[in-house]
């Protein structure tokens, strides 16, 4: 099951305490409301600091694990957590914002996922709601045409990580040893989309649609992650 090992390490592999608060400065500027449902969670970093600030938040991820790592920090009382296919809604409510952060947005392998996820959004935005996201940009499948290594410890683990590009897909490989030699071996696959394309699937469900690369800038520029700020039109 993926993250079913990896949730116990993926903070001290990710965490970014500064990208954190680039995400909620970022969120507070475009959503309007306080009604936030947080898809594909994770272990709950942006969630938990949304709802410290004043929002409401449903956070949902398809991984109990990662679900139960978020559920072990501070202030987590203050979300309401829900394991939920992010292409398969489960409310019956309508929200201000819906996220769907951190490259999440890459896990779904298909078009048909997309296009989905982008409908389910819309039916459960409120009047000019907003849907956020981000995803790898093109330039990441160059990144990692020659694979990259790490390897590492953390508490009694030692852990090895590849990324390599196999054609539009960004293979992540983990391997984590614990200290009688054993292995857990885990497998993340996320397909990388052509910009353009997602942008068409948006404006086909009559969104408004800005995109900005890595917090920073216009449009669609070299970088690692692209921004979609996608506004539900009245």
């Amino acid at each position: 099951m993926m993250y079913g090992t990896l949730a116990q390490f993926y903070d001290a592999l990710v965490k970014d305490e500064e990208a954190t608060q680039a995400w909620v400065a970022l969120i507070e500027e475009y959503v309007n409301g306080k009604e936030v449902l947080e898809l594909a969670c994770g272990s709950g970093e942006i969630t938990i600091a949304l709802a410290k600030d004043g929002y409401h938040v449903t956070g949902t991820d398809i991984s109990t694990e990662m679900l139960q790592a978020a559920k072990k920090k501070k202030d987590h009382d203050l979300v309401d957590w829900k394991v939920m296919d992010m292409c398969d809604f489960q409310v019956d409510v309508s929200y201000d914002g819906i996220l769907c952060l951190c490259d999440s947005f890459n896990y779904l392998l298909k078009k048909e996922q997309v296009q989905k996820l982008f409908t389910q959004v819309k039916s459960h935005l409120t009047k000019d709601g907003v849907f956020i996201m981000d995803m790898h940009s093109m330039d990441r499948l160059l990144e990692f045409a020659e694979e990259y290594n790490e390897a590492g410890r953390i508490d009694h683990h030692e852990y090895q990580w590849t990324i390599q590009t196999i054609e539009d897909c960004i293979y992540q490989n983990f391997a984590f040893y614990d200290e009688a030699g054993r292995v857990s071996l885990e497998q993340h696959i996320q397909r990388v989309y052509d910009p353009m394309w997602v942008k068409e699937q948006l404006e086909a469900l009559d969104f408004d649609v800005k995109i900005i690369t890595d917090f920073t800038f216009d449009g669609i520029q070299e970088g690692e992650k692209l921004f979609y700020i996608c506004r539900k039109k009245s």
